[in-house]
C-alpha cells in the first residue's frame, strides 16, 4: 500500500498529515508513505524531522491585489502551475499511490487534481472553519472532503461529499487531567491558571498588551497564576516589565517563558487560554474543552482566523476579541470577568465538548480506509 500526503505552508497543515501517516503505518505493515510539498516550504524541514521522505513541486500563491508587484507575482504563479502539473504527474508515475490525501497548502492542488484525473482515490482535509482557495477548488474533484466542524459543511458546493471528522490533535493533549497537570506544574493553591500565547514565534503587538496585562494582574494582587509564552519577544517583555518595577524572579504567580515546550501540560492545567485562532489551536482547545479568549491574527490570508474564532464563539465556547481597537486593559477585563464566573466557564467547556471530535484521527482513518476498500472492491 502506497499513501501520498500533500501539504504545507503551516505546521497546522503538516501535523494532521504526519499523525495520519503514523496511523496508517502502524496498522498496515509494509505501508509506504511519501509527502509532497512546495519548493522552499516549511514542510521541507518539518516532514524529514518526522522520518518521512518528501518531494516538492514548484507552486506559489495568487495575490488578491492589482498592484504591479502582485500582477507580476500572479503571472509567475500561472507559469508555475503548468510546471507543477508536470512535476506532480512525474511523482505519481514514480510512487504509484493507492491513495492521495491533501491537508492544505498550495502544493496540494497540482498533486491531488492530477491524481483525481487518473482515477486514484483522493481526499482533502480542511482544518480551518472556512475553506481556502485550494480546498474549495479541490472539493469539486476529490472523492471526499473532510472538515473540522459541522458549520463548515455549508461552504461547499456539494455538502453530501463532506464528512465532519474533526482535526487530529496530538495524543499528549489527553494525557493529563486538570488536577494532574496542576500538580506537575507545582500549583498547590486554589487560584486558577491563565495560559497566554500568541503563536510559536510570538506577536509584537499582543506581547505589548501582555506586558500591560501582567503588570495589572500583579498590581491587583495576583488573583491567578499566569504562564505566558513570549516567543522571540521574550527579552523585550522582560525589559518592559522590569521598567515597570516587576521582578519576575521575585514572585511565583507569573511565569514568562520564551517558548512553552510542554503545551499539552500547560493547556491541561489552564482554566482560561488567551491565544490566536489558528486551526490547530482551536482544535486543541475544543478537544480538551478549555474556555478561551481568541484574538485572531489580522495578518493571515482571507482573515481565516476570525472565521475560525467565530465558530467557537457562536457555539458558546470562546470569546472573540478583535486585535484592532483592543488593549491590554480590555484583554485583562475580559479575562477577569471569565475567571470570576466559574459557571460561565463550565458552560463554555460544555459547549466545546459538544462540538469537538476527540477521536478525529480515528475518524479520518476510517474515511480513508473506506476509500481504499472501494478501490479494492472496484
Amino acid at each position: 500500500m502506497n499513501i501520498l500526503f500533500t501539504c504545507g505552508g503551516t505546521a497546522g497543515h503538516v501535523n494532521p498529515a504526519v499523525a495520519l501517516a503514523q496511523m496508517f503505518q502502524a496498522r498496515n505493515p509494509g505501508c509506504q508513505v511519501l509527502f509532497v510539498g512546495a519548493d522552499g516550504g516549511m514542510e521541507t524541514r518539518l516532514v524529514p524531522k518526522e522520518g518521512y521522505p518528501i518531494e516538492t513541486v514548484t507552486i506559489t500563491n495568487f495575490r488578491r491585489s492589482l498592484s504591479p508587484a502582485s500582477i507580476g507575482h500572479n503571472v509567475k504563479t500561472l507559469l508555475n502551475m503548468s510546471r507543477s502539473k508536470k512535476q506532480a504527474n512525474a511523482i505519481l508515475d514514480r510512487f504509484r499511490p493507492d491513495l492521495v490525501v491533501g491537508t492544505g497548502g498550495y502544493a496540494s492542488f497540482p498533486v491531488v487534481s492530477a491524481a483525481a484525473k487518473r482515477g486514484i482515490p483522493t481526499a482533502v482535509h480542511e482544518s480551518n472553519a472556512v475553506p481556502g482557495l485550494t480546498t474549495k477548488a479541490l472539493s469539486k474533484v476529490v472523492d471526499v472532503v473532510m472538515v473540522g466542524f459541522e458549520e463548515s459543511r455549508q461552504h461547499y458546493d456539494d455538502p453530501s461529499k463532506v464528512v465532519v471528522t474533526g482535526t487530529p490533535v496530538r495524543g499528549d493533549f489527553f494525557r493529563y487531567t486538570r488536577k494532574e497537570a496542576r500538580e506537575k506544574l507545582g500549583l498547590t493553591d486554589g487560584r486558577p491558571l491563565v495560559l497566554s500565547v500568541w503563536g510559536s514565534l510570538g506577536a509584537e503587538e499582543m506581547n505589548r498588551r501582555s506586558v500591560d496585562f501582567i503588570a495589572r494582574e500583579l498590581a491587583d494582587g495576583a488573583p491567578w497564576h499566569h504562564i505566558h509564552g513570549a516567543g522571540r519577544d521574550y527579552q523585550a517583555i522582560c525589559r518592559a516589565l522590569a521598567e515597570r518595577g516587576v521582578d519576575l524572579a521575585g514572585q511565583d504567580s507569573v511565569d514568562v517563558r520564551e517558548y512553552i515546550y510542554d503545551m499539552p501540560l500547560a493547556m491541561a492545567a489552564a482554566d482560561l487560554v488567551l491565544c490566536r485562532a489558528g486551526a490547530s489551536t482551536i482544535a486543541e482547545i475544543a478537544a480538551i474543552a478549555r474556555p478561551a479568549v481568541l484574538v485572531p491574527s489580522p495578518n493571515v490570508v482571507a482573515d481565516h482566523q476570525t472565521k475560525n474564532a467565530r465558530v467557537l464563539e457562536q457555539a458558546g465556547g470562546a470569546v472573540l476579541l478583535p486585535e484592532a481597537g483592543g488593549s491590554g486593559e480590555s484583554l485583562y477585563q475580559t479575562a477577569r470577568s471569565l475567571l470570576e464566573d466559574k459557571d460561565r466557564r463550565e458552560a463554555m467547556s460544555a459547549a466545546l465538548r459538544e462540538m469537538s471530535v476527540p477521536d478525529a484521527a480515528e475518524q479520518i482513518y476510517g474515511v480513508l480506509s473506506g476509500l481504499l476498500g472501494k478501490k479494492r472492491g472496484g
